[in-house]
């Protein structure tokens, strides 16, 4: 305005630096940020499209970022990324979880690491999209249209048993139920029951959502499934359908791409696509009760060739886990431990 007295010049540097640093902040997470991230099964990271050297397309295949990467790990306020975790309440983007709490805060998320106790070799060629241990035998289901299957065999050693699935069906989780399991596909509409021991195929069944992860919660005869959403759906489980639901939050905010699933007793252990995640979650409430952190597992050159985290498979009559990634040289069996214990 004309006659209005000059504004000093020290203020004007220090409101534009201002300006600066908030555009910044605001602009790290674009790569990832929220509501923009490919959902999986997207064309900007295309989950039954490998990218040369057989990743999946998110940046830094398995990998952590330490800013707003998409599937990264923020730090601050606004790097939390697409199916990443920020380290406060606020941090956490689209797909994030928010780890504010420590152990035993009410209401909090308790924050656990990965403690490795034997190292497993694993077919760098399974596109691993499910996994689950029945007795001493590894069930696994692998993905690609043309390439999926289903394999049984003990951990870490070959395949006793394997049925391959024709193109175009794209194999995804994996249930055992005593003498059958299911297998559910991505988008072909149908899940598969299996004899167990034999892999043979039985029936197919109508299945109208997308078919991501699923496990049997045999106290309370149901499948857990999920469909890439934050939403965890209940099934019976002779004849899939749906009996209820349950959406997932961590401190009140929706954890969306929840992928392979693991049940142990009401507890639930969900991959968080596409990040280096897998979050703990009570299947009666949908409240996420552990974060679990998995660190960068394998060398620099196997990351080059691997793809995403995906599998976690609870070990019978203790308290380990098997975790492996698609495409990845080798599975780890693992404990989870709160961090600083």
């Amino acid at each position: 305005m004309r006659g209005a007295p000059p504004i000093p010049a020290a203020v004007v540097a220090l409101a534009l630096a201002g300006a600066l640093l908030v555009g910044s902040c605001r602009t790290s997470g674009t790569a990832g940020g929220q509501g923009h991230a490919p959902r999986e099964g997207s064309t900007a990271g295309v989950r039954g499209t490998p990218a040369p050297g057989g990743g999946e397309s998110p940046p830094t295949p398995g990998g952590v970022g330490t800013a707003a990467s998409e599937g990264g790990v923020g730090s601050t306020a606004d790097t939390a990324g697409a199916g990443g975790v920020g380290n406060t309440a606020e941090t956490a983007g689209a797909g994030g979880v928010a780890s504010t709490s420590a152990a035993g805060d009410s209401g909090g998320v308790e924050r656990l690491r990965v403690e490795v106790v034997e190292t497993l070799p694993h077919d760098p060629e399974a596109f691993t999209q499910g996994l689950e241990m029945a007795g001493d035998t590894l069930y696994e289901s692998t993905g690609i249209a043309g390439r999926s299957s289903v394999r049984a065999g003990p951990p870490g050693g070959s395949a006793e048993v394997r049925a391959d699935l024709p193109a175009p069906l794209f194999a995804e989780g994996i249930t055992v139920l005593g003498p059958t399991l299911w297998q559910l596909t991505w988008r072909n509409r149908v899940a598969i029951e299996r004899d167990a021991r034999t892999l043979a195929e039985l029936r197919r069944v109508p299945y109208r959502d997308e078919g991501w992860g699923v496990c049997h919660q045999r106290h309370r005869n149901r499948l857990v499934t999920s469909d890439g959403s934050a939403r965890l759906t209940f099934r019976d489980p002779r004849t899939l359908a749906k009996t209820g639901e349950v959406h997932v939050t961590a401190r009140g905010r929706p954890v969306p791409r929840l992928n392979e699933l693991e049940c142990v007793g009401d507890l639930v252990y969900a991959n968080v696509w596409p990040a280096d995640r897998i979050v703990r979650i009570d299947a009666g409430t949908g409240r996420v009760t552990g974060d679990i952190a998995v660190p960068a597992l394998l060398g620099a050159e196997e990351r080059r060739r691997a793809n995403v985290l995906n599998g976690v498979a609870a070990v019978p009559g203790t308290d380990q886990f098997l975790i492996t990634g698609k495409s990845w040289p080798r599975m780890f069996r693992v404990v989870f431990v709160p961090v600083g214990g």
